[in-house]
């Protein structure tokens, strides 16, 4: 099961640079110019989670393999995208497919390095990309209500059902809201808001990129942006893709750590980026250990027992019996599954169990 964030905002914000540390790779070219990204660069990062390296010591695994999540570096937008202005047509099509955005915004000042806009104002930044998503998506989404509104008047239940999310969500869009403020809290009517594919209906993450001095506690600039976020209920983190791009080349963890600390940072902004993303798209982690291996899953939160299954084959979901479950504070202070098993604290769980964040799950399946 895949889950990825793209990355997005104007030229020149930092987007590459940061895509760039954020897998340690230069798959992606860092210039300062606009459009240097041409072609969407994907890459895997592992999510952080001390969990695993406990588990795997009290398992005693021979190696832990992390779960992952999938970002997505996406060609600067500019003014006018939603009419094909700069590589507008490309970048909607691209980010059309991501689950959650991860939008950078400038938070620095820096008279090397051009912006698009002729200065630094994060928020106007930010407002300009969510105008020129809300504008395609108002675009698209009338066609598609006209030709809904005529089957729906013919008595076709499907088209009626559609309708009744669709007309909301103009109504957001028309007053300048995004897409995802017309979110239908109804499980069915969720469903086709999701099928819709909606630019703004995708949860969205701020990433305030700001210079080296400021990264541990943010500037003026991010703190405007802090306060766009708290009024949408938005995510929000701060980074210095400066920073990041330097603890990228240290391969050693003790020369990443001592770096960090010597800038009074106790974490790489990366890793808040990604827990941050891992927490956008609602996701949470399971671990299966053994003598061979520890390792984290990644599954949506509300996920059953076969579903969880299936994020490791779906024969296990097909054959699905059922899931010995022992909670990771039980493994960790019973020391263990045997621990786990005397105790009690081994569960059988069935079809309808909600796996739960930190489950150590080991599944009984036939076929």
């Amino acid at each position: 099961m895949g889950f990825n964030c793209g990355i997005v905002g104007l030229p020149n914000v930092g987007k590459s640079t940061l895509f760039n540390a954020l897998t340690a790779t230069a798959a992606a070219q860092a210039a300062n110019f606009p459009f240097c990204t041409i072609e969407p660069n994907v890459g895997r990062v592992a999510v952080p989670d001390e969990r695993l390296d406990t588990l795997a010591r009290i398992g005693k695994s021979q190696k832990t393999i992390p779960t992952q999540l999938e970002f997505v570096d996406i060609a600067g937008l500019v003014r006018g995208a939603s009419k094909g202005e700069g590589l507008g047509n490309q970048f909607l099509a691209n980010i059309r497919e991501v689950d959650a955005i991860v939008h950078v915004l400038r938070c620095f000042e820096d008279e090397n390095i051009t912006h698009v806009e002729g200065g630094i104002d994060p928020v106007r930044d930010a407002e300009t990309v969510e105008t020129e998503l809300m504008l395609a998506d108002l675009d698209s989404l009338e066609r598609r209500a006209d030709q809904t509104a005529k089957k729906a008047k013919s008595g076709d239940k499907e088209a009626k059902e559609l309708l009744a999310v669709v007309e909301p969500v103009l109504v957001a869009l028309r007053d300048g809201k995004p897409a995802r403020t017309a979110m239908p809290t109804e499980p069915a009517a969720k469903k086709i808001f999701n099928g819709l594919q909606l630019l703004t209906g995708k949860p969205v993450l701020y990433a305030c990129n700001v210079e080296e001095s400021a990264a541990g506690t943010g500037n003026a600039f991010s703190a405007k942006v802090a306060a766009k976020a708290k009024a949408e209920n938005a995510a929000m983190v701060i980074i210095s893709a400066a920073i990041e791009a330097e603890v990228s080349q240290l391969n050693d963890p003790a020369e990443q750590k001592e770096f960090l600390e010597s800038l009074g940072l106790k974490e790489t902004g990366l890793a808040q980026v990604i827990r941050a993303g891992y927490s956008l798209l609602e996701l949470i982690t399971y671990f299966t250990v053994g003598p061979k291996e520890t390792r984290a899953w990644t599954i949506k939160r509300g996920t059953k027992g076969p579903g969880a299954a299936a994020a490791i084959h779906t024969d296990f979901e097909k054959g699905f019996i059922r899931a010995e479950t022992i909670a990771y504070a039980d493994y960790v202070a019973l020391n263990g599954e045997q621990g786990a098993k005397d105790a009690g604290k081994m569960r059988q769980e069935g079809k309808e169990y909600e796996v739960q964040d930190g489950d150590v799950l080991h599944f009984l399946f036939n076929v």
